[in-house]
């Protein structure tokens, strides 16, 4: 006997056995009771969700002699042995995507002048429709339009925005649902005990899963898990015949991260890298899990679990050991790693911080030296260096808004109130480097656009000493606060390196004369915010030309490697041993 795959052998012939679409076949079964038919119908959906199935058992229904009350065919009468024998002169099926010209829109269209011999209407199925050319729509939209009172038309496409809008207007338009897994699974059932095939059930979610909505990619997946499984199918056989990462090592990820196993994690890992499976396609799955963890978590969102009754139970388990917190910044770090997956050039170690950072989220943070396990942010970091270099103040009200000038150490100590943290304490606000521009301070100096002018009474001289970093550290600050007017200066400035000659002076080397003239523009401003943020009002900036042998010569990156493996030849052994690349 001839072999015949699933998705023919069971492929619907009525609408009660069409899966996933009650209420669109309703819709079609009252259309064919009251006989209120439209003469053009669209059906749109994706692949494999009984698009040119439903088309097929409507034109059957449409013109069978002897309906059901049910709106159903009678599979009885002549015109309906007709069509299930692929015989019936009143259904003509195109195929757009290979009939796609002008040429054969009208020879269809000749067909239509032609009233049915049996039955009522002769319908016309064209399948692809989209990928009719241009000229073909045209030549199809007049008669689309008016068409003779026996001819019916039923288009059905997968991609219904690529349809002119003069064709969807004149369309009654049905639009396909995906298969759910619950539905899929269900008919894999059906179709398994017909064929007298064992099977587990998780083993059918993960052919649902496969499938993605479509019942015809299903039930072909499902051929092939027969055949590999040798009609026994079974969970651990489908994720290898299938190539499928096994949901278990989800379920572990979450259980280690929860405990901070980073190491165990790693160990994980390792093994399923080498079992040939893409450390990106860990995290997509990984999110998805932690996804339906969360949403197991809420009854009302339990129902938006598409997985087998055995898995949501499983989830609901997890769900009650893992905080919601936790749940959500996972999803962020995974979502953060898929995006920049692509780009990284080390892959692995993409993944590898990624999960390591998982695990850390519900590990309490830790102090001291010895608090080596979780990595210091960022944040906490830049904290610690801004308050090291945020100038002092005397009162709350100017912590608030301006930055102070120490005073001598006989002055009075500040209030004990705490002051409030505010960004114009470590640097220039926006609004005053939109607003206060080069306005003119004390004795006519202009302040960089963006600073502060002394508050009263706290421009007392100061003396304070500060280092060649301590001046080099507040200069690339100057540099980065500056106004949009001076980014060209400002970024010439940044590559200057000034230099104390005698304490308190300063020196700026410059390499012409041009951008001397430029600096010396803005000399006063310049030592105007060194004087307030190193707490000298003594200091002096001078600006000069370089000569000609100060003049050095800017390196490549390749240049300063030479230059570095030459004073250290242990930086040319390490390029050797690790195979490194200069990037």
């Amino acid at each position: 006997m001839e072999y015949i795959v699933s998705a023919r052998k069971y492929r619907p012939l009525s609408f009660d056995t069409v899966v996933g679409q009650a209420a669109l076949t309703t819709t079609l079964k009252n259309a064919v009771k009251s006989g209120k038919l439209a003469h053009a119908y669209l059906f749109c959906g994706p692949r494999g969700v009984g698009k040119t199935t439903c088309a097929r058992i409507f034109a059957k229904a449409i013109n069978c002699q002897h309906p059901t009350a049910e709106g159903e065919a009678c599979n009885e009468c002549e015109s309906c042995q007709s069509f299930n024998e692929q015989r019936s002169l009143n259904i003509f099926e195109l195929d757009a995507a290979s009939n796609n010209s002008v040429e054969h829109i009208k020879t269809l269209m000749e067909q239509t002048r032609i009233p049915p011999q049996l039955g009522k209407y002769k319908v016309f199925i064209i399948d692809e429709v989209h990928m009719l050319s241009t000229a073909a729509f045209n030549a199809f939209l007049k008669t689309l339009e008016e068409p003779p009172a026996h001819v019916i038309f039923i288009l059905a496409t997968t991609e219904k925005h690529k349809i002119l809008p003069t064709i969807l207007s004149r369309c009654q338009i049905y639009d396909f649902e995906r298969m759910t897994i619950r539905n899929t699974i269900d008919h894999l059932k059906h179709v398994a005990q017909q064929e007298g095939i064992t099977y587990e059930e998780q083993a059918l979610a993960v052919i649902a899963e496969k499938a993605d909505g479509g019942m015809r990619d299903a039930l072909s997946i499902f051929d092939q898990a027969a055949s590999f499984c040798q009609g026994n199918i079974t969970y651990e056989k489908v994720i290898e015949d299938l190539n499928v990462l096994d949901s278990e090592n989800y379920f572990k990820i979450i259980d280690l991260s929860i405990d901070n196993k980073v190491s165990d994690i790693m160990v994980l890992l390792n093994s399923v890298i080498n079992k040939g499976f893409d450390g990106g396609l860990l995290i997509q799955g990984l999110a998805k899990h932690v996804r339906n963890v969360l949403m197991a978590r809420d009854p009302q969102t339990l129902p938006l679990l598409e997985v087998s009754d055995q898995m949501r139970e499983r989830y609901q388990e997890q769900a009650k050991r893992c905080q919601i917190p936790f749940l959500y910044d996972a999803l962020k770090l995974m979502n953060q790693c898929d995006i920049n997956y692509r780009q990284s050039s080390n892959k692995r170690l993409l993944v590898e911080l990624t999960l390591i950072e998982i695990a850390q989220i519900t590990q309490p943070a830790e102090d001291g030296a010895s608090a080596g396990r979780k990595p210091r942010r960022l944040k906490s970091l830049f904290k610690t260096l801004i308050q090291q270099q945020k100038p002092k103040t005397t009162a709350p009200q100017v912590a608030a808004a301006k930055p102070a000038v120490p005073t001598h150490k006989q002055a009075e100590p500040a209030k004990p109130n705490k002051p409030a943290l505010s960004l114009d304490g470590i640097g220039f606000s926006w609004n005053n480097l939109r607003n206060k521009g080069d306005k003119p301070t004390k004795g006519g100096m202009q302040v960089i656009p963006g600073s502060i002018n002394l508050p009263t009474g706290q421009d007392k001289e100061t003396d304070a000493q500060f280092s060649q970093t301590d001046l080099e550290f507040q200069w690339m600050s100057m540099c980065n606060r500056m106004p949009q007017k001076h980014s060209g200066i400002a970024t010439r400035m940044k590559n200057m390196n000034p230099t104390i000659t005698e304490f308190p002076q300063v020196e700026v080397v410059v390499d012409n004369e041009l951008i001397k003239q430029e600096i010396e523009e803005i000399q006063g401003s310049i030592s105007k915010t060194l004087q307030i943020y190193l707490h000298n009002n003594s200091l002096k900036l001078t600006v000069r030309v370089a000569e000609q042998k100060e003049k050095v010569k800017i390196l490549s990156r390749k240049e300063q490697y030479d230059q570095m493996a030459e004073k250290n030849p242990a930086v040319k052994k390490l390029q050797q041993v690790f195979d490194l690349e200069l990037a």
